[in-house]
């Protein structure tokens, strides 16, 4: 079974590989979903985020990372996958969480939502935290893979 473990990842943490691997863990395939254009402005363009989420799951039997710019019903219909996975880290997630779920599911009854809880060791972590403690020059090593460390190093460093 194929599912869709979609995301800005603006950047990717370490919380969205946690997630990513224990999806890994429950279905055949996982197909990284990059949102080309989400809701909020990203620090990154579509291709770096790509490459960052590559860098993570390349050698990873039944991963493969993608960007797509559509709905993600089309996206989850085009790969043939039956389920979403979504990560929560708090209760503070799941209300946004779960009012996509239901729009996702009054698009397509076929494609059901799964969530998987953060690990405890990652629950406050979030894109935008990292993006604010690297541009301040805090230290972001073990949030974030060594790949985006260096990127957000180069960034915040001009």
């Amino acid at each position: 079974m194929t599912a869709i473990c979609p995301g800005s990842f603006d950047p990717i943490t370490s919380g969205h590989v946690d997630i990513i691997k224990r999806a890994s863990l429950l279905f055949e395939r996982v197909v990284v979903g990059v949102a080309k254009h989400p809701p909020k402005k990203p620090l990154f363009s579509a291709k770096d985020r790509l490459r960052f989420v590559e860098a993570v799951v390349s050698g990873q039997k039944g991963l493969r990372a993608e960007i797509f710019d559509s709905l993600l019903i089309e996206f989850a219909q085009k790969h043939d996958a039956r389920i979403i996975v979504r990560g929560l880290r708090a209760i503070s997630d799941f209300e946004h969480e779960f009012q996509m779920a239901q729009l996702n599911r009054k698009l397509s009854l076929q494609i059901e939502t799964v969530f998987i809880m953060a690990s405890p060791e990652y629950g406050y972590l979030s894109s935008s935290a990292v993006k604010e403690i690297a541009e301040f020059g805090g230290c972001i090593e073990n949030m974030v893979p060594s790949v985006v460390e260096e990127a957000l190093r180069k960034m915040y460093s001009k």
